[in-house]
């Protein structure tokens, strides 16, 4: 029978056929246990960056913006920027007040006087441009029951959302018994949904916050250190939540940037935490055990070398894997989108923020608390022992029958992905909005009083001179229901607007053809837009900029697994095995929210497509939190090699030694991401599944099977690396001595 020696912290003593690990504590060693001399310094730094940054925390869902959804330099943008600019506001981010009379036409008697109050709200806001009153034939039905006041907008897109936020519930408390009052369009779409968005982000964390704790007890088997994560966790979003608000006073910062940042440092955190406290924790244990063996007594000395011992094993790991995290998000930023960069900058940030307090923060209060993070234990609590029996076994259950176990995971996986193939996506309709949500209403009525396409107006602007020719290229294209009059614009600038109506709903896919064959049929001064469009041009820049993005993280994932594990194979086997998991979280996706499956269950109504953002934001998240585990096990498992030159060692010792974590890892994190399953609107519903689906895969399947398994069928040639790689890359190690 095989049997694995024993060290002072559980992993293998080091064997002469592999280059022994240095002497003394490295770099991240030394970082520890400067961290416990100056331990009065790091924590007036941390109590500085947390108090002073967390005094602008509050104002986060204030500060932020809601819009940002565009594609910079698109056509689309261009037409909005000059429809504000020269027509008074009349853009695709103009609020549109919608006035409804059930008792006669709604410009006589009660519904004139609630039209004039309008009028009167929307001219005392002073980031309105031009108030124009309904005119007949456009904004006036033709029963006269409903009429639509637009409010120009005088400031950019982020500002009439906040507009929005600040007046629509004014509006509404116009409405009487006989007639309504719904503002819609565009910045109103959004504030509805931000409104939405924060009640269910609340209501997430609300859930969360329990069962995460739940979780960490029975992970850590005592109370108090399962807070450590918790802590660590509430540091870093404090700090990144207030440095939000900060940089939004520098360039605007979507509200999705700090709902992401919540979610990734909670997650993460936990993490980082748990590979962190676990070795310690082991650490201590065998020099506690050793100084007994010595005759002699524990001393802060010997506190400190565990701490040393910690950075420079699983600190070594959570800093390759916050790397990693970083650039897989870092990705995301050649998309020309500000709503994109400003949710990948926030998760960045946050990520910083977590691992800053990992690596310093943390081992100070390992070092301070020692024993007393096992306070409040439980009774079956093993909480020493960095070692488990129980993953120890599965471990050598899955060395003797790898290719049974392998195909199995490979056959699961591949049948949940099948139905990735026929993925439809579309940037989000009307359907992400609550039935009762302003915008919506508004919206129904408009469709219902003016026509399918009413609520997706197109707005084109052209040359004077071409102005005849745009209109008539409208009004005879089949695609346009009706066209209205050319609109010179109110200066000197020789343009015109002509807005056009389409036949169909905005999320229409047959609204994209009608938008390409008038960008080929239009004079060429003509510039198409409209809110709709922009959508339209946002998901094109999406389509075009997903295989770059993806592409670019897996070559940035896998360079920095090689430099962290020094084997070209292993690396690239644990970048590749990410793309299954994915795959297959994105298949079942399809199931859910494109064919429906499960829509009443989850209470929501589906859109028949998947949200055109998420596959390449989604695939950032997923491939960086994939790489985490990828990272902690294969870290584990270099490190056993290093020290035993046996590929069996460096497999079932990983699994012994950190399989328990990525398992209670990816537990926490599979709660946190489907509580925001089970709350608000489409999109946070999407994230959740998607990205809970993608971790419960990747974690039990990926890294706990297929890795595995993957290390037992290369045996030595998955550490193999050339003399020339060798001298190329920098030297890491993950054995401590």
């Amino acid at each position: 029978m095989h049997t694995m020696p024993s060290s002072r912290d559980g992993a293998d003593q080091p064997t002469a056929n592999r280059g022994r690990p240095t002497s003394g504590p490295g770099p991240l060693g030394r970082l520890g246990v400067w961290v416990t001399r100056h331990a009065r310094l790091v924590t007036v730094v941390w109590l500085l960056a947390v108090v002073g940054l967390g005094a602008f925390a509050p104002q986060v869902e204030k500060n932020l913006s809601g819009a940002g959804w565009q594609a910079d330099g698109s056509e689309s943008v261009t037409a909005r920027e000059l429809a504000q600019e020269h027509f008074g506001g009349n853009a695709s981010s103009a609020i549109q007040v919608v006035v409804r009379s059930t008792d006669g036409p709604v410009t006589r008697g009660e519904g004139k006087q609630v039209l004039t109050e309008v009028t009167r709200v929307l001219e005392q806001e002073p980031r309105i441009a031009d108030v124009l009153a309904p005119v007949p034939g456009a904004t006036l039905s033709q029963d006269g029951s409903t009429a639509v006041v637009l409010a120009g907008a005088g400031a950019d897109t982020n500002e009439m959302v906040r507009v929005a936020t600040e007046i629509k519930a004014g509006l509404q408390d116009l409405s009487t018994d006989d007639v309504q009052v719904n503002p819609t369009g565009s910045s109103l779409l959004w504030s509805d949904f931000n409104e939405a968005n924060l009640d269910a982000m609340l209501t997430s964390e609300m859930m969360s916050w329990p069962v995460t704790l739940g979780i960490l007890v029975l992970a850590f088997g005592a109370l108090v250190a399962a807070g450590l994560p918790l802590l660590l966790t509430l540091a870093g979003l404090v700090a990144s939540a207030g440095s939000l608000v900060l940089i939004n006073e520098l360039i605007p910062v979507s509200i999705w940037a700090m709902n992401f940042a919540m979610m990734f440092a909670l997650a993460l955190g936990i993490d980082y935490a748990l590979f962190v406290v676990v070795r310690y924790r082991a650490a201590r244990a065998a020099r506690r055990a050793a100084s007994r063996e010595a005759g002699r007594e524990d001393s802060l000395d010997d506190r400190r070398a565990a701490v040393a011992e910690t950075m420079d094993t699983a600190g070594k790991a959570v800093l390759l894997s916050g790397l990693t995290v970083l650039v897989s998000l870092s990705a995301v930023m050649i998309v020309p989108s500000p709503s994109f960069r400003s949710m990948a900058g926030g998760i960045m940030l946050s990520v910083v923020f977590v691992l800053g307090a990992t690596l310093t923060l943390l081992p100070l209060v390992l070092f301070k608390l020692d024993d007393r993070i096992n306070k409040v234990a439980l009774p079956w609590s093993r909480s020493q022992e960095h070692r488990s029996p129980k993953f120890a076994a599965w471990g050598e259950r899955l060395w003797k029958r790898p290719l049974v176990w392998g195909l199995a995971s490979v056959a699961i996986l591949l049948a949940l992905a099948a139905p990735v193939v026929g993925l439809d996506t579309a940037m989000p309709s009307i359907k992400v909005l609550p039935e009762d949500a302003s915008a919506r209403v508004g919206y129904d009525i408009v469709q219902e009083s003016f026509g399918e396409g009413a609520p997706g107006t197109l707005q084109v602007v052209v040359d004077a001179d071409e102005a005849a020719e745009a209109a008539e290229v409208l009004r005879a294209d089949e695609g346009i229901a009706g066209a209205m009059p050319p609109m010179p614009a109110g200066d000197e600038s020789g343009l015109v607007m002509v807005q056009a109506v389409p036949t169909v709903d905005p999320s229409d896919p047959a609204l994209g053809e009608t938008v390409d064959r008038l960008r080929g049929d239009l004079p060429d001064s003509a510039l198409v837009g409209g809110a709709p469009v922009e959508n339209l041009d946002l998901k094109s820049q999406l389509d075009e900029s997903t295989p770059w993005v993806i592409g670019i993280v897996l070559v940035l994932g896998f360079l920095l697994l090689l430099i962290a594990l020094q084997a070209p194979l292993i690396s690239l086997l644990g970048t590749l095995a990410s793309l299954l998991s994915t795959a297959a979280a994105f298949g079942v996706a399809r199931l859910i929210f494109q064919e429906g499956y499960g829509a009443d269950l989850l209470g929501f109504e589906s859109q028949g497509f998947l949200d055109a953002w998420a596959p390449v934001f989604f695939f950032a998240m997923i491939f960086a939190i994939a790489m985490d585990y990828t990272v902690f096990l294969l870290a584990s498992a270099k490190e056993h090699y290093e020290r035993s030159g046996d590929p069996k060692e460096a497999m079932v010792g990983s699994l012994a030694h950190s399989g328990r974590v990525v398992f209670a890892a990816g537990a926490v994190m599979v709660a946190v991401f489907f509580t925001f399953a089970l709350s608000g609107p489409i999109p946070p519903k999407e994230m959740g599944v998607v990205l809970g689906l993608a971790v419960l895969l990747d974690a039990f399947l990926v890294r706990l099977v297929l890795l595995p398994v993957m290390l037992r069928l290369t045996g030595k040639a998955a550490w193999y690396a050339p003399a020339w790689l060798r001298k190329v890359l920098p030297k890491v190690t993950f054995a401590h001595d």
